[in-house]
């Protein structure tokens, strides 16, 4: 199983690795990674994978049986191949910032009002999320909107762990998917802004919530009795990232 060094490091843009297995000629294997697959909303990583000198674009990743695939844009890796992973940046940062609004956004609405999420879906312009609740009013989303820009300014961190399964799944609010539950994994990933929410999660997060910027409603829609939608942006990064 390859090494997913994301989950240890969301800011490292590039890694060395050995093929491990292609298959049909554009499915590569690698022994590591620093490329997240489509999952939890998030969509996958895209960049290049570099062999002599030579690039094949990565133009989707996924998870397959526990293994991390990656679909090149033609055909010519072999295994045991050594290449380096170069992720297009611009793209994984913007990502990572919006995920860390999600995250934030969600605490809020689920401590002001106990909706609990339906459905996301990251993007690098707008972010969905979808979550039930009875009754919608645009001022209380107003006012968790308020909250989530006070809270990013206050420049809170973010950090991520392993705890055993028994142990996290005692952690209060923990599961904030109305229909999901944790992977039957021994240790889960917990991403924590500390002091304001723990979930667990397998993606990629900026290290502070000041990195985000500023969260702006694009839209916000009723999708059935229970169930509302909001589409959000984030102006530029508030803090530089390295």
């Amino acid at each position: 199983m390859a090494k997913a060094l994301y989950l240890d490091d969301s800011y490292l843009r590039e890694c060395d690795a050995t093929v491990l297995s292609v298959t049909d000629g554009k499915y590569a294997v690698l022994d590591q990674t620093v490329f997240h697959p489509v999952g939890g909303g998030q969509p996958w990583d895209t960049g290049c994978l570099i062999r002599s000198g030579e690039a094949f674009n990565v133009v989707y990743v996924g998870e397959f049986h526990g293994e991390i695939s990656h679909e090149v844009d033609r055909p010519g890796l072999a295994a045991g191949e050594r290449v380096r992973c170069v992720l297009d940046w611009d793209r994984r940062y913007r990502l990572m910032r919006s995920h860390t609004a999600t995250h934030v956004l969600i605490a809020v609405l689920n401590q002001r009002t106990g909706a609990l999420v339906t459905g996301n879906q990251l993007d690098t312009d707008r972010t969905r999320v979808d979550f039930n609740l009875r009754n919608f009013d645009r001022q209380i989303l107003a006012a968790c909107i308020e909250e989530a820009n006070r809270l990013i300014r206050e420049d809170i961190p973010v950090r991520s762990y392993l705890l055993p399964r028994g142990e996290a799944l005692k952690i209060p609010g923990l599961v904030k998917m109305a229909e999901a539950f944790p992977p039957e994994v021994p240790n889960l990933r917990i991403v924590e802004i500390v002091g304001l929410d723990r979930l667990a999660d397998g993606g990629t997060h900026v290290r502070s919530v000041k990195e985000i910027g500023e969260i702006r409603l694009v839209k916000a829609e009723n999708k059935g009795k229970d169930n509302r939608r909001i589409y959000f942006s984030l102006t530029s990064s508030g803090s530089p990232h390295k």
